[in-house]
């Protein structure tokens, strides 16, 4: 498994069409760093690809990063691992903000859980 370090944090090419992304604490996530993480994601994926969001870190978004981090040509499905009741909060945020666009997202407490769903989707 390669790891890359980018500006919000650090991906993890679990394999050609699957990657674990984990923000840095504290990071503020504005269009910026959503341009440069789904440009990493378009050019070192084969699509359709999935993705492990662990949300192990407190992190936010702004208003217009909100909007446009659920705007990813070639996302089959989405796996979000939270830990706490504030990241299931912010994340149930995030998915309405955006109308639950995608119909295949889950969320999980355990990240192995969460690779097995990803891996039978």
């Amino acid at each position: 498994m390669k790891s890359y370090e980018l500006s919000f944090g650090t991906i993890f090419i679990i394999r050609n069409n699957l990657a674990e992304v984990i923000a840095k604490e504290a990071i503020l996530m504005d269009e910026i760093k959503v341009v440069e993480l789904h440009d990493f994601l378009l050019d070192n994926l084969e699509p359709p690809f999935s993705l492990l969001v662990n949300k192990k870190h407190s992190y936010s978004y702004t208003f217009q990063a909100q909007r446009k981090i659920a705007h990813l040509k070639g996302l089959h499905a989405l796996a979000i691992v939270i830990g706490t009741s504030g990241a299931l909060m912010s994340t149930e945020t995030l998915l309405n903000v955006n109308g639950n666009i995608y119909k295949n997202i889950q969320v999980f407490q355990d990240r192995e859980k969460a690779l097995v769903w990803l891996n039978n989707n």
